[in-house]
């Protein structure tokens, strides 16, 4: 069955969500692409408002959606207001409207064990996806976004996470100040950082509560952070080649959730 026509309000919200002041003020968002989205519905860690297609697609008569609709609320959109809506140049022919997931307490988060993932100015949203859907592969306990990194529900950010979107806890906030609430519960703080002063990541100790620090993609971590009781590590290779400045953030992080985890 052709779901209805989107409404003239409808669609009017769908193109104010690409902006971070309508993300924030109605706590929704966007999550675009046929296997994004799928993966959220199946996951079921997000809360699926409703699923819109793009009419020339017809992304509706496939049977793995016909058999969506039956069970969520969907509407169609024609192509060109689709891909006003879409950040995509080449618009995938779906998307869902989904309800920011609340933050996790510190103060509970600090109780368990295990390692998190932070950031500290991430400013790219394609790194910033790519971190979060690796945080989520490692089966991290949380994931800390600190000032300046790029917001955890840009279109970009949210499409390069895979459908990892909401799949691990997330606190938005100042490190300077959440870190020391982990601290206090016995949580190492490691600060990939390949500067003076640093050791090899594989010489850390692995213990039952880490967090892994990622900086920003051209300043490395404000130096603010690196406290004497806190580690700073660098990741070496005996095969490293001079030709390459650095790794790219989230294959650091990458490896460092290998070793740490």
């Amino acid at each position: 069955m052709k779901p209805d026509p989107v409404s003239n309000r409808t669609l009017t919200l769908l193109r104010k969500l690409n902006q971070k002041k309508y993300r924030q003020r109605e706590q929704l968002f966007l999550i675009e692409g046929a296997r994004a989205v799928q993966q959220v519905l199946e996951n079921g860690s997000l809360e699926v408002h409703e699923l819109f297609f793009d009419e020339r697609q017809e992304y509706w008569l496939q049977e793995q959606w016909s058999a969506r609709i039956q069970r969520k609320e969907a509407s169609i959109i024609d192509s060109k207001p689709f891909a006003e809506v879409s950040d995509t140049d080449n618009p995938q022919g779906v998307i869902a409207l989904c309800r920011m997931p609340g933050e996790a307490e510190p103060e509970k988060l600090a109780g368990l064990e295990g390692v998190i993932l932070a950031t500290d100015a991430v400013q790219d949203p394609g790194n910033l996806g790519t971190l979060i859907r690796t945080a989520a592969w490692f089966g991290v306990n949380a994931f800390i976004s600190g000032q300046g990194t790029v917001d955890l529900f840009h279109s970009k950010v949210v499409r390069s996470t895979a459908g990892a979107t909401g799949t691990i806890p997330f606190i938005n906030g100042d490190l300077s100040e959440t870190l020391p609430v982990f601290e206090q519960n016995g949580w190492q703080v490691v600060l990939l950082d390949a500067g003076a002063g640093s050791v090899p990541l594989q010489q850390l100790d692995r213990t039952d509560k880490t967090i892994i620090i990622v900086g920003n993609e051209a300043h490395g971590i404000d130096a603010l952070l690196a406290a004497d009781h806190r580690k700073r590590a660098r990741i070496v290779s005996p095969r490293s080649s001079n030709n390459v400045e650095s790794l790219n953030a989230a294959i650091a992080a990458s490896i460092a959730l290998y070793a740490l985890s």
